[in-house]
């Protein structure tokens, strides 16, 4: 392809959540005391090699984190991955940008960041929303709501098995109308 056809590549563009990366990837490893140089050297040791200039980088906006990145940072900064994707605040008044949702509240970032709940919930559905999110995003064993839900599904039955045994038992025993109702 000669060079009059070739086509520039676009320039990366960043937005709130690549902003929140950089900011805190830099508040981290700073609370962390590690320089750049000693976080490149971390990220190396558990397999994720990163240049110091590229954590520079990152720092400023000028390198986009791939996906392994985010987790390998999290990993030797000692966070969970959504501690690096999100701005430091959560009050229930506070907004965040989120990229692909706009603004919504800190609250419920951190919320979904953390896999509780769906970031944004439809009036009416919440608990079809809410069962779907867990659903699609936890493993069997990680769905609160599932096993909330099990658990008082348990307690009715156990609950209705008792009160058809009182039931079953004031018939045969001749009380023949059923537990009465003083």
């Amino acid at each position: 392809m000669s060079d009059d056809k070739r086509r520039p590549r676009p320039a990366a563009q960043y937005g709130p959540t690549a902003e929140a990366v950089a900011q805190n990837v830099k508040r981290l490893r700073e609370a962390r005391g590690l320089t750049i140089y000693a976080l490149s050297g971390a990220l190396g040791t558990a397999g994720r090699p990163i240049t110091a200039s590229a954590i520079a980088k990152i720092e400023r906006q000028q390198r986009q984190v791939t996906v392994d990145d985010l987790a390998a940072l999290a990993v030797v900064l000692k966070v969970s991955p959504s501690a690096l994707f999100l701005p430091l605040k959560d009050g229930p008044h506070e907004t965040v940008e989120v990229t692909g949702a706009g603004s919504v509240s800190a609250e419920d970032a951190w919320e979904w960041a953390d896999g509780n709940r769906p970031l944004k919930m439809t009036p009416g559905t919440d608990m079809t929303e809410l069962l779907e999110f867990e659903l699609y995003s936890r493993p069997a064993g990680r769905r609160s709501t599932f096993n909330a839900g099990r658990e008082l599904f348990m307690k009715s039955e156990a609950r209705n098995a008792n009160v058809i045994k009182e039931l079953e038992r004031d018939r045969t025993e001749g009380g023949g109308n059923g537990p009465s109702v003083d």
